[in-house]
């Protein structure tokens, strides 16, 4: 069986993504990771009535903002596997920028994906396990507006989480997204800051780990819980929106944890194909070739 975590599985894009899993391979086993254990429970009771599914399927609450909930997520998984390694860790979870603070943005986006590839990595098999973090288009588009300066340093090959952590702690400090923007931050979004982070972070565990298969994609622009109050507030549908369905939205974390995907450290547009860190691609246009 090839055991994989993701994260934020009780609903939305990590459900449908787990389901997936569950449907085209019968070789996978899946910790549907979840903040509360009980929804987590009631998806897995969900998923359960399909024959087949249920005997590969193990909830495990896991609040990725969390310290003390990882490692006991970390140890329950550890203890569960018998000694098996993980193929897969999808960092699935997210929030959205629209409700909630910049603290509380990058602490479940950027600092929540740090922190699970840091308790999980050790247990993912070393010479093929693979790491996908959700992110967003809406990374890139926040560095295409951001200044030179600030561009160069979210594109820097030689980036460390030393200095993308110490870069988060300036970010903190300065309070606001009027804050951000003034020092060229593009439009100070706490939402596409946090996710510009994460793609950052995602090449720095691809140079740290160089024997796992670790990449960041974005699932399109999908009707979920978080993207849902903005179709409200138009007044209309979300399709009339352009929003998909969670289960396409698992398209690109289903090729990235599958698919045959050549190197590490890269970004995916919904469209399972490779995509530019510094400027938004639209899915089926040409696939990004260049560096980084």
């Amino acid at each position: 069986m090839r055991r994989i975590l993701v994260t934020g599985a009780n609903k939305g894009i990590g459900l449908a993504l787990v389901e997936a899993i569950l449907a085209q391979h019968a070789d996978s086993f899946v910790y549907l990771g979840a903040r509360d254990a009980g929804r987590g429970r009631a998806a897995a009771a969900l998923l359960g009535k399909t024959a087949g599914y249920a005997e590969r399927l193990e909830v495990v609450e896991l609040d990725v903002a969390d310290d003390t909930s990882v490692a006991r997520a970390r140890q329950r998984v550890g203890e569960s596997a018998r000694g098996e390694a993980l193929y897969g860790l999808v960092n699935n979870a997210g929030i959205g920028g629209w409700s909630e603070s910049l603290a509380a943005v990058l602490e479940t986006n950027t600092l929540g994906v740090r922190r699970v590839c840091e308790a999980f990595s050790a247990l993912l098999e070393p010479s093929r396990g693979r790491i996908v973090n959700v992110t967003s288009a809406s990374g890139p588009t926040f560095v295409a507006a951001c200044s030179p300066e600030w561009q160069r340093f979210f594109l820097d090959e030689r980036l460390t989480w030393q200095r993308l952590r110490g870069f988060l702690e300036q970010c903190l400090a300065a309070g606001d997204a009027a804050a951000l923007a003034a020092r060229g931050l593009a439009d100070g979004s706490a939402y596409g800051l946090s996710k510009a982070c994460a793609n950052a972070y995602t090449a720095i565990v691809a140079r740290e780990q160089p024997g796992l298969v670790v990449n960041a994609c974005t699932p399109g622009f999908i009707a979920t819980d978080m993207t849902r109050p903005y179709a409200e507030s138009e007044g209309k549908a979300p399709a009339a929106l352009g929003m998909k369905t969670p289960a396409e939205g698992a398209k690109a974390p289903l090729h990235l944890l599958f698919g045959v995907v050549q190197g590490s450290g890269h970004y995916y547009g919904s469209d399972a194909k490779r995509s530019p860190l510094d400027r938004y691609r639209a899915p089926g246009s040409p696939e990004y070739t260049g560096a980084p």
